[in-house]
């Protein structure tokens, strides 16, 4: 009797031992599979800083975006370059996005190579990105400047904006402190509508060729038929936060082109500066030092406006820069709503990669040629077959003269902990960031597109087959495969990081 109650008690004392050691070991695994979630990696402490810094510029120039450049006669709302600093204390990588239309690669290296130089941040762990403002001047070269290929020199804005840049890392990386980091996604699909639609019959554009799909075709159109795509509903965030709980910033990504609704003449940053002021506000952090930072990049958008083409009915009047604050409320509201379930990352690591990729550069046919020249010559009296045409053919002949015959086009990409942020210096197509969203290795992958240059759209190689004026010479710069191209690149440098 006495013997079985030996065993009994030497059998509960065995599975209390071995069940000991099963939780010890599952914890011991969860610990290596999370180990970014620890406060710190071989003591490194991870510390985040924010800056914003004015880039509004004078009055006189010329508004870009809109046909027929009118001049800047007020400013509604400051512009600025908004940046976040991360540091996982071995790495520091650096968002910058500048409320412009697009930025110029040779200005965006310049502005690299003198935060290198000042604050020792590799230019590869830089991203500086446009939020594609159609109310702003020029940061690409004063009039026809900004369509030619080569500039000697920088203008007066550009060199402006160059030192602006370099000083909002400064003051950035001088405002770090410990942070807590944490990234989620909410879905705001009431905004975003490809703006593309396939047509029943093919209608001419400016080259004398035709276009089986049409850009902002109307309501009413009824020779349309469909969308040409699919737009991207997320809205993907990163938030910073000092170890007490204060917010430092939130970096977030859209994918809407823009909204518009300005009154000519006027300077704006667009919904991005609405949207950066209402999240402060939800996150009530307002009224602190340093400031909170909020700021807003322009996802994949190449193909997507606000505009719902598919309506039925008239559209609802809306006052000047009404619409833009519908869009940001609801944006901020769901950014919110997503940021209270997010997890928050005492430490996370941080890496970065950069390489170019070398790209065919589209040029006009001798036809090409010989009909802009003649487009050119004929009577005013002669009806135009296209409404643009002679825009194009200008362009066609006074454009193209300095392009090489190639380019290398700089991508980057980010990882933060399981986030990857893949860049493109073009207007990129949703299709493109719908693809490295699936096959990325990363839990979370977003894109930040007119990253670190500014080269036209980039239509995947199905849309160039279809045409319209996301496609069309001038407007597109490089080879028709180079979305795959791109993708390829991305894909294989967050590869080498996870």
């Amino acid at each position: 009797m006495k013997e079985n109650k030996r065993l009994k008690l030497s059998s509960i004392l065995t599975g209390i031992v071995s069940l000991l050691f099963f939780t010890i070991n599952i914890q011991s695994i969860n610990a290596n599979n999370n180990s970014f979630n620890t406060t710190t990696e071989e003591g490194k402490v991870f510390k985040a800083g924010a800056s914003t810094s004015n880039i509004t510029p004078s009055l006189g120039g010329g508004i870009i975006g809109e046909w027929g450049t009118p001049e800047a006669t007020h400013v509604h709302d400051e512009l600025h370059a908004r940046c976040l600093v991360l540091d996982d204390g071995s790495t520091k990588l650096v968002f910058i996005v500048a409320d412009l239309l697009g930025i110029k690669e040779n200005v965006t290296n310049e502005a690299k190579r003198i935060i290198e130089e000042e604050t020792g941040i590799p230019a590869s762990n830089v991203i500086i990105s446009a939020i594609h403002t159609h109310s702003a001047t020029s940061a690409m070269g004063v009039g026809e400047m900004r369509r030619q290929w080569k500039a000697d020199s920088f203008d007066e804005y550009q060199n402006f904006i160059i030192r602006r840049f370099a000083d909002a890392v400064r003051i950035a990386v001088n405002n770090l402190e410990p942070a807590r980091i944490g990234w989620g996604v909410g879905k705001v699909p009431e905004h975003v509508f490809v703006r593309r639609w396939k047509l029943k019959e093919p209608v001419i554009n400016p080259f004398g060729e035709y276009d089986k799909v049409m850009m902002n075709p109307g309501v009413s159109n009824t020779n349309k038929t469909e969308q040409s795509s699919e737009a991207d509903p997320d809205v993907t965030f990163i938030s910073v936060q000092s170890t007490e709980g204060r917010p430092i910033a939130l970096y977030a990504n859209y994918g809407l082109h823009y909204v518009g609704g300005t009154p000519t003449g006027h300077i704006s940053a667009d919904y991005f500066a609405i949207f950066a002021d209402r999240i402060q506000e939800l996150l009530d952090a307002d009224r602190q030092y340093p400031p909170f930072v909020g700021a807003m990049s322009n996802g994949t958008s190449g193909n997507v406006n606000n505009v719902d083409f598919g309506r039925t009915g008239p559209a609802i009047p809306r006052k000047s820069y009404e619409k833009m604050k519908i869009v940001a409320e609801d944006v901020a509201r769901e950014v919110f709503r997503a940021h209270n379930k997010i997890e928050f990352h005492d430490w996370v690591p941080l890496s970065a990669r950069s390489e170019e990729l070398t790209l065919t550069m589209r040029k006009p046919t001798k036809e090409m040629i010989k009909r802009a020249e003649k487009i050119l010559n004929q009577p005013e009296s002669v009806k135009p077959l296209h409404i643009r045409e002679k825009t194009y053919a200008e362009r066609i002949l006074n454009n193209f003269n300095d392009v090489p015959d190639k380019i290398n086009v700089i991508l980057q990409t980010f990882r933060i902990g399981d986030l990857g942020v893949a860049t493109s210096p073009f207007e990129t197509f949703t299709d493109t960031g719908f693809d490295i969203k699936a096959k990325s290795p990363f839990t979370t992958t977003f894109v930040i597109e007119l990253a670190n240059g500014y080269l036209g759209y980039l239509p995947t190689p199905e849309e160039h087959e279809l045409g319209g004026y996301e496609t069309w010479l001038g407007t597109s710069r490089v080879e028709k495969e180079a979305s795959d191209k791109v993708v390829e690149v991305w894909l294989r440098q967050f590869e080498s990081m996870k």
